[in-house]
């Protein structure tokens, strides 16, 4: 359950110069007033709090472009009252430790490798390797360390009330549409600049409750090679961001079957019939919270030029789509990625390292591990490769 702000409301926030519409503010609350009536739940109330995500929803998909909050509505009260209401105050203390990262990170432009030096700090003192095995006292510290870092970096205490957090986090999504990665991926995807992003406001779904939890993303079929298999990653007992920011290394999403078998048999259904409604290859982020299954979103896949042609060729053998729509969907600047050197695929070579390769063919240089020095270096002449 949510509601969306649109993109109306974005672009007029662009044009008044980053200030708000009038009546904007006031229209939200009304909407989390009904959303808390859906729900069952208060927003910022003491015992049983509602929690949402605030994430971008471009007209044009924008992958990765702009940014999210999840877990939004937790403070030290809500936190508290969230542990009693679940039994469980280790999964509480999880969630509002992301929290005051994701919107210090987002909000407020504070370093994120201070949260993640402090983080990994206390896993070196516990000993331990993955979050997971921090207990409900570990992350009570890491809490107040994480506040600390806040206040410490914008010089004022992290925000306790609900509302204010809402309000500042939909503008700093409004903000990021301007951010310099959605500019550049505009820019190489003829997406014209006055578009503006929307903003959903979702109740959060919880997929870091226990081992009956999980979140994945998974395409219809497989983007390198267009094989119509199900392909991706799944975690469990962790939230989205995990996965899709290499927090955590995943396991295939076939692991799930086994992990979770009733919601993969509901997850493979759902996404086939997405994938028939659509007549695309869809990209899709799901949770299964406690055993039942959430999508949070579908969208046309990104893929190579190889799988591109597979699955279009495939797509007219099932009656998905016609020829003519299936030479359509093959870009012809596409077609050039097929046609970039690559390595001979009988050649015996020492792998050093393995990944999934963002761009087309075979390339050598020294590696770099940001997009500026990368460009910086590039532009230099001198040969790189990009490893993220």
């Amino acid at each position: 359950a949510g509601f969306t702000i649109t993109t109306d409301a974005c672009r007029a926030y662009m044009a008044g110069g980053k200030t708000v519409p009038d009546g904007l503010d006031d229209e939200v609350t009304e909407h989390i007033a009904r959303l808390e009536q859906r729900a069952g739940r208060r927003f910022g109330d003491a015992r049983e709090p509602l929690l949402v995500s605030v994430r971008s929803g471009a007209a044009i998909s924008m992958p990765g472009m702009m940014d999210t909050i999840l877990n939004l509505g937790l403070n030290d009260t809500t936190a508290e009252a969230l542990g009693r209401a679940t039994g469980n105050p280790r999964f509480a203390l999880d969630a509002y430790r992301r929290l005051i990262q994701m919107y210090g990170e987002v909000v407020d432009g504070v370093d994120g490798q201070s949260f993640e030096g402090a983080l990994s700090a206390l896993k070196e003192e516990r000993g331990v390797t993955q979050d997971l095995e921090l207990d409900a006292d570990d992350l009570r510290g890491l809490v107040d360390t994480f506040k600390r870092i806040y206040d410490e970096a914008t010089g004022a205490p992290f925000p306790q009330d609900a509302a204010e957090q809402l309000r500042r986090a939909y503008r700093a999504v409004f903000d990021s549409w301007n951010a310099p990665r959605a500019q550049v991926y505009r820019r190489t995807y003829d997406i014209p600049d006055d578009l503006g992003t929307a903003v959903n406001v979702v109740q959060m779904v919880f997929e870091n409750t226990g081992d009956g939890s999980g979140t994945g993303v998974l395409f219809t079929r497989d983007p390198s090679t267009g094989e119509p298999v199900l392909y991706g990653e799944f975690l469990v007992n962790a939230q989205g961001e995990d996965v899709v920011a290499g927090i955590r290394t995943p396991e295939p999403i076939e692991a799930m079957r086994t992990r979770l078998p009733a919601a993969y048999a509901q997850l493979a259904e759902t996404v086939a019939a997405l994938e028939r409604h659509y007549r695309d290859v869809q990209d899709i982020e799901f949770t299964v919270e406690d055993g039942t299954l959430y999508l949070l979103q579908t969208r046309t896949a990104k893929r190579t030029a190889a799988a591109a042609l597979r699955a279009a060729v495939d797509m007219v053998g099932e009656g998905l789509i016609t020829r003519e729509e299936a030479v359509a969907r093959i870009d012809p600047a596409q077609l050039d990625q097929l046609l970039h050197p690559m390595i001979d695929p009988s050649a015996h070579v020492e792998v050093a390292a393995t990944g999934l390769n963002a761009s087309p063919g075979a390339a050598s240089g020294a590696i770099v591990l940001d997009a500026d020095s990368a460009e910086e270096r590039g532009r230099a002449g001198e040969p790189v490769i990009l490893v993220r």
